[in-house]
């Protein structure tokens, strides 16, 4: 009975993985919403999945990977679509992928499975920028994106030369998921954003992530006033954070 069990619980992870039918859904909504930028579908061994891609004002050879938060879309909003349109204006090229997703009561502890998937869709999208001629990307990632941007960043070698993590939170139980985990292998620049009114999991573990993050001095965390997790009314805000710490690397 307990190999029984075992074999039981090595299958649902094994065939757990992100819900194909919503991505389409989200896409099939997204596509006809996009007002800036294009749709583009990158592909990994294994499937297709929507990104859209959005030029800067100007000429540019900067890149940046958007990565949205829990079971949403890369035109999302809050956060996400405020982040991909209005940093061309600031000369980069962004990039914002649709990420794996579960139902939406899923919580953080149910997408452990689905961490693997995640590794090939930054791969996918890191390689496309480069196509495009970029030379220097970043990642700018929101929410449980900026954990699964975290995972990427610490197990695979990688293109990044800076991550943004916005509200990143270090609750997971799986210690190989978890950002403080994660954090203690990154040596990039990581500016680590949240708001004051942020989730009680972005707040309890502001302390884990920075003790985790010791070796690596280009760490930094900020701390935005009055924002809560969405930085609904908060744009200006974080739009500006971003883009002076990016200016000052």
């Amino acid at each position: 009975m307990k190999y029984l069990l075992l074999l039981c619980s090595l299958f649902l992870v094994t065939v757990q993985a992100s819900d194909l039918g919503k991505e389409q859904r989200w896409a099939d909504q997204t596509v006809d919403s996009i007002l800036d930028g294009e749709a583009v579908w990158l592909k990994t061994d294994k499937l297709k999945f929507l990104s859209i891609y959005t030029e800067a004002e100007e000429e540019s050879e900067l890149g940046m990977i958007v990565v949205h938060g829990t079971g949403i879309h890369p035109n999302w909003d809050q956060v996400v679509k405020p982040v991909r349109v209005e940093m061309t204006t600031y000369g980069w090229n962004t990039l914002s992928i649709q990420m794996p997703i579960l139902h939406n009561e899923a919580t953080y502890d149910d997408y452990v499975p689905l961490y693997p998937e995640v590794p090939a869709r930054l791969k996918a999208a890191e390689d496309y920028l480069l196509a495009q001629g970029i030379k220097k990307i970043v990642i700018v990632a929101h929410s449980q994106g900026s954990t699964m941007s975290a995972y990427y960043l610490a197990n695979n070698d990688h293109n990044v030369s800076a991550f943004v993590a916005i509200g990143m939170q270090a609750t997971q139980k799986d210690v190989d998921i978890n950002a403080a985990t994660s954090l203690q292998s990154i040596t990039i620049p990581v500016l680590d954003l949240y708001g004051s009114d942020d989730l009680p999991g972005v707040l309890q573990t502001v302390g884990a992530k920075k003790q985790a993050a010791g070796h690596n001095k280009k760490y930094q965390q900020q701390l935005i006033q009055g924002a809560e997790h969405f930085f609904d009314d908060k744009n200006d805000e974080l739009i500006e954070a971003i883009t002076r710490w990016l200016e000052k690397l």
